[in-house]
């Protein structure tokens, strides 16, 4: 049996290399495709614009076997019918639309997706949800972003019922950042948490495979989800 191919949704962002500065260019952080190549998948990066037709987009979700929508900029508050926070970052509408129309390609195809910290944060904003802008005013602290480009440690309690506990069992220490949360998550179901309350994950009992982690996985170095993923992109590929 094949590899199963795996979607990396990306960034597009100015890069430099060699005598190259500030390029455009379509890329993620290597830790994702280090993880997936490790799980025994094919990393393929989807950039935004490959899914800025209806007919793309079937190509592209026709041929992927599994998902990872990656973590990176907040989303635009707009498309959850906020106004943005002072502290917001500067929206990227084009990957926004990009990755919702992947999310929902592959969930129509019932194909695997794993949500990594933003990419938890489209599945919530794709389903109707709405985004708690930043955390640290409802929490009082910055521990799941402590300082720029820190990531911070905190554990997760993970329901017994559910997926991801059978992933990675009743808790876990995981690496953080991100100062937005989920309030709304219509269809997914809230998974594990924070020990200040925090959702840190939500799934679909209705999908093979859906699920959403508020952390970030692919900085440490336990491939259970990665390893998940691949799996049950194998056995639908």
């Amino acid at each position: 049996m094949p590899a199963p191919l795996i979607g990396l949704s990306a960034y597009v962002e100015p890069a430099s290399w060699r005598t190259w500065r500030d390029v455009p260019a379509a890329l993620v952080p290597h830790r994702y495709v280090d993880h997936v190549l490790a799980a025994g998948g094919v990393p393929v990066i989807v950039p935004p614009a490959a899914t800025t037709t209806p007919e793309l987009l079937g190509v592209v979700t026709a041929r992927l076997d599994g998902l990872i929508l990656v973590g990176g900029a907040d989303l635009d508050p707009a498309s959850y019918g906020q106004s943005p926070h002072p502290l917001a970052q500067t929206p990227v509408p084009e990957r926004d639309v990009a990755e919702i129309s992947l999310l929902m390609g592959m969930r129509q195809r019932r194909r695997p997706v794993l949500g990594i910290c933003r990419g938890l944060q489209v599945m919530a904003v794709a389903a109707g949800g709405q985004l708690i802008q930043h955390l640290p005013d409802a929490l009082g602290h910055e521990d799941h972003a402590p300082g720029q480009g820190i990531y911070g440690e905190h554990d997760v309690q993970i329901s017994s019922t559910s997926q991801l506990h059978s992933i990675v069992g009743p808790a876990s220490r995981v690496s953080s950042y991100h100062h937005q949360g989920v309030a709304e998550h219509p269809g997914y179901v809230a998974t594990a948490w924070a020990p200040d309350g925090t959702v840190e994950a939500i799934e679909d009992p209705e999908l093979p495979f859906c699920i959403g982690v508020l952390w970030h996985p692919e900085v440490g170095s336990d491939p259970r989800l990665f390893r998940a993923l691949v799996t049950a992109a194998a056995k639908g590929s």
